[in-house]
């Protein structure tokens, strides 16, 4: 597994490499990885006299970006000739400040001429963690370690004690049924959550019954959107919840939760303010003086930095404190994979973590949290997306298997949530057959919901016979490794316009419709983008997005452009079907499907959804909408 790692971190390397080589300036300002231009703050030597800059992003404030604690930048000036560069780590994030350690041994003149900038470097942190937890494991005395060990890779089955009983809830039989095994397995248990059957619902009971007697609880996410849902799903439910991560990379809505916003609002804070500016000062004077004093201004300048090093230990002492208290008081730690080894947490042992979608971690990543807990709990679905493996290499040789599949394929330890609450039948048929083995279930109140308009609530569009070509050939459209297909996107268009007269004529609006339009390619996603405004559909009510994108989210009408359509048959990564699993099932009132079933059907997946289309009577070629009757 640490070959994989090391595989998938040069493939990345090179990654950014050549994304950033490839970007203008202005793109990778609109990416997040660039800011400029910057004006310095402040800057100054620290005790070790390492030169510390503070520095503020002046435009495009708006935008997210990429930088967060510890990641590895790049501070550039555009003024010199030739241009003159530096490295460094970005110690702290403030909004749209940055404070900087760099390895630079003085302030340069090209670094007081302006126009400077600062470019995010390939992190290499998350490989660190991976690495160095694979590494704890294989040479690991802890016997708990070996038995989890001896568990996960098949040699033992997982305890399990007696199932509690548990009192009246809102859940579901299912839901009920995961809640009581979550509770009564002694080392490990999975939540098998398909589409739209509450599986946050059920992970947030899980937590509430583990707090309830009186454990404090680790949550973990592969992403942080999803470890910012859960933080909300569990503050609505009045748990003591403390967000720990780089506040750039929270949700702004639950902010309130999160460590570094709780310590600016502690009573003491103000203090460490005081403690910090008299240190700056201190730090300050001592850097006026330059390289070349002689003994007296040397004494000097080390009483004034042995001053200033004081007083900001005093007020991390205060800091510390603080952080101490508020982490002791939380009911549940919430952060990301990585973020578990955030140094407020580092230290804690738990007696029982979460790992939310688990099934789009690297098996490496889920590591980290669950070698810090006695008892894990993994929620997910692997019939969904799988992990981001960008190494050929190291995908064919099983680095995008993850440890929850692993774990549903060796270990009697799961429950699948079988009702949902999204799809109606119609739609979640042909998702159920053939990735569900026909176990799930449309719970009533949207078993029948439809659209107040004409037409199937399932549709295949087949572009078949139509010269409906993808744009961009075998390396896809520009040097992006994208593909399009314009004559698609104009048909989803027209499709759509159609539907909307359709229910507009019927006297309804189309407020009362969600709508979105996804793809598996990125330049697909783009063309559609450029006709937004073009659209029948409020902005408000229509999402465009990659598949991947799209993830987690639902909308009452779905499209779905394929965009394969070549002489070759050649279906790329549609050949992924978990893929076609999630945008199928985002879908709630209706789906439309758009593609070409002659380079489609080749492959025995797309054969039977087309199959299955035509037996709900819901198939029709493009012809009819590109010269209606």
């Amino acid at each position: 597994m640490r070959q994989l790692i090391r595989l998938e971190q040069d493939e990345e390397r090179q990654w950014f490499a050549n994304r950033m080589d490839g970007m203008s300036m202005r793109q990778r300002i609109e990416q997040g990885l660039t800011w400029y231009p910057l004006s310095i703050a402040d800057w100054y030597f620290d005790a070790r006299e390492k030169l510390v800059m503070e520095v503020e992003r002046v435009k495009d404030q708006h935008l997210p970006h990429e930088f967060n604690v510890g990641r590895l930048v790049a501070l550039f000036g555009q003024q010199s000739n030739p241009p003159q560069r530096t490295t460094g780590v970005v110690m702290a994030v403030r909004g749209n400040m940055l404070k900087l350690s760099l390895h630079a041994d003085d302030m340069e003149e090209w670094m007081k001429a302006g126009k400077l900038g600062l470019d995010v470097l390939h992190d290499e942190k998350s490989y660190q963690e991976m690495d160095r937890v694979l590494r704890s494991l294989k040479k690991t005395e802890n016997r708990q370690l070996q038995r989890l060990l001896q568990v996960v890779y098949g040699q033992e089955k997982a305890k399990k004690g007696d199932a509690p009983t548990l009192a009246p809830n809102q859940l579901n039989p299912a839901q009920n049924q995961a809640l009581a095994n979550c509770l009564a397995q002694e080392e490990l248990a999975i939540v098998h959550g398909p589409p739209g059957t509450g599986k946050t619902t059920t992970v947030v009971e899980v937590v509430k019954h583990l707090v309830a007697t009186g454990q404090k609880i680790l949550v973990t996410a592969p992403s942080n959107n999803a470890v910012d849902l859960l933080v909300e799903k569990l503050a609505e439910s009045d748990i003591r919840v403390l967000r720990v991560g780089n506040p750039a990379r929270i949700n702004e809505v639950i902010q309130t939760h999160s460590l570094g916003h709780r310590v600016t609002q502690h009573p003491d804070y103000g203090l460490i303010k005081k403690l910090k500016q008299q240190s700056a000062q201190y730090r300050n004077m001592a850097s006026k003086y330059r390289r070349q004093y002689g003994p007296e201004e040397r004494q000097q300048r080390k009483a004034l930095f042995d001053e200033a090093w004081k007083l900001q230990k005093d007020a991390q002492q205060i800091e510390d404190y603080i952080i101490e208290s508020m982490v002791s008081d939380a009911q549940v730690i919430a952060t990301t994979l990585v973020g578990c080894t955030h140094p407020a947490i580092a230290h804690l042992r738990f007696p029982v973590c979460v790992v939310d979608e688990a099934a789009q971690a690297l098996a490496p990543a889920t590591w980290i949290p669950m070698v810090r807990a006695d008892k894990t709990i993994l929620a997910g679905d692997h019939c969904q997306l799988p992990p981001t493996v960008k190494s050929l290499q190291a995908q064919q040789q099983g680095l995008a298997h993850s440890l929850f599949e692993h774990l549903m394929d060796t270990q009697d330890i799961s429950v699948m949530l079988e009702t949902q609450y999204r799809m109606n039948l119609v739609i979640m048929g042909f998702p159920s057959t053939y990735f569900y083995h026909n176990r799930l279930e449309a719970h009533s109140m949207v078993a029948h919901r439809k659209l107040e308009a004409e037409g199937p609530e399932f549709e295949f569009i087949d572009t078949a016979g139509c010269s409906f070509d993808e744009d961009g050939g075998e390396t896809g459209q520009g040097n992006t490794g994208s593909l399009s297909n314009h004559h698609e996107a104009d048909l989803v268009w027209k499709h759509l316009y159609m539907l909307a007269e359709s229910l507009t004529a019927q006297g309804i609006g189309l407020n009362r419709y969600s709508c979105a339009i996804i793809s598996p390619y990125k330049a697909q996603v783009n063309k559609l983008m450029e006709w937004l405004g073009e659209f029948p559909f409020p902005k408000d009510r229509l999402a465009i997005n990659t598949i991947d994108g799209f993830q987690g989210q639902e909308r009452d009408i779905v499209y779905i452009s394929l965009v394969r359509s070549n002489g070759r048959n050649e279906i790329g990564f549609l050949k992924d079907y978990r893929r076609m699993n999630v945008a199928m099932t985002r879908a709630r009132r209706k789906l439309v499907v758009v593609g070409d079933s002659a380079t489609l059907a080749k492959d025995p997946f797309y054969a039977k959804m087309i199959t299955h289309v035509e037996e709900l009577g819901g198939y029709c070629s493009a012809w009819e909408y590109l010269y209606p009757h």
